[in-house]
């Protein structure tokens, strides 16, 4: 090979000059940088992103000092302080004050009939939704990565076994099977005479959302990780003589983060609204027990005379729900710059 003419070589100089003034900034300022910093510096540039984790934040900030805001708020959820004090309340058990009974001493007023508080009332059921749907979705999110992943690297039969059972659990609305079968669990470990402990309804309403929820997380990483094991750093990684354990947790699940932080996501909001719409329809958490879906259930009672006892906790799932799905479309684009609309 012959070396470059002089003009060659200025030529070349020019080019390469050329090329480093015309890249933009963020081109130049993303060399040498991590792939989870660069998603977080596209995630920091998306507005409603922030915005959305900023309201996510703050709603579980809510849930887990609860106690404390009650505490120094000076009311509980529990108390009928409508019973106790019948100014409160009129002859027909509605509050004597307009817009549901909301002034100074009862922000967000006071519930019908009994008189609770509505807003500690609020705080502990955003607590207890948050707390059942948290739990569901890491739980959710582990077995469906060890499903998924177990079916696409083993392949064959396993994975024919496990993908008809994960077409079957999909082809069924999943708020029937709950539906269906938390009050049999509840039956077979309660006899009819015995009252169900909370804890025990508690762990019932997650066994069971967990165990017909986790089919779309397994699905999702069955296909990534069928498409993953063809790959030639797998290949390589098996002819080197690596364990199945290691292929699968140093070369497979570093691939398989970043759906599974999305599915993960985009899951919880989900069963934040079905554990809500089990408690309305009397299935889950039921009185006396703050819940969102318990408040909306005794709002819709009175809805008709006083809209305000659905105002609350309906604003308050809306504003969660549509930040939480807003965040996971965040994470979701900056994660994977391709997915942008």
């Amino acid at each position: 090979m012959t070396s470059p003419t002089p003009v060659d070589a200025a030529t070349l100089e020019v080019t390469d000059a050329v090329d480093s003034a015309s890249a933009s900034p963020n081109d130049q300022g993303s060399k040498g940088r991590s792939p989870g910093r660069l998603a977080w510096t596209r995630f920091k540039r998306d507005k409603s992103g922030v915005i959305a984790a900023g309201v996510v934040v703050f709603f579980f900030v809510i849930a887990l000092c609860a106690p404390l805001i009650a505490k120094a708020y000076g009311k509980d959820p529990y108390t009928t302080y409508g019973l106790d004090d019948p100014s409160l309340l009129n002859e027909f058990g509605y509050p004597v004050k307009a817009n549901g009974g909301i002034d100074g001493d009862f922000w967000f007023g006071v519930e019908p009939t009994l008189g609770r508080d509505v807003f500690t009332f609020l705080l502990y059921g955003i607590r207890n939704s948050l707390l059942i749907a948290a739990v569901t979705t890491l739980l959710v999110t582990l077995l469906g990565v060890v499903v998924g992943i177990t079916a696409g690297y083993l392949g064959g039969k396993t994975d024919y076994l496990i993908g008809r059972i994960i077409d079957i659990l999909l082809a069924f609305p999943s708020t029937l099977f709950y539906i269906a079968f938390f009050p049999v669990m509840i039956s077979i470990l309660v006899s009819p005479e015995d009252k169900t402990p909370m804890w025990l309804i508690v762990t019932s309403l997650i066994t069971v959302m967990t165990a017909f929820g986790w089919a779309p997380m397994a699905r999702l990483l069955r296909g990534e990780v069928l498409a993953l094991r063809e790959r030639e750093f797998v290949e390589a990684a098996k002819v080197t003589g690596a364990s199945p354990a290691r292929i699968i947790f140093k070369e497979l699940l570093p691939n398989l983060w970043t759906p599974i932080l999305i599915q993960a996501t985009l899951a919880l909001p989900l069963f934040v609204t079905a554990e809500a719409g089990l408690a309305f329809l009397g299935v889950g958490l039921e009185e006396p027990t703050p819940d969102w879906g318990v408040m909306i259930q005794n709002g819709s009672k009175y809805y008709q005379d006083d809209i305000t006892f659905m105002v609350f906790p309906g604003l308050a799932m809306v504003i969660f729900v549509v930040a939480f799905n807003l965040l996971g479309d965040s994470v979701r684009d900056a994660l994977d710059p391709k997915t942008r609309r």
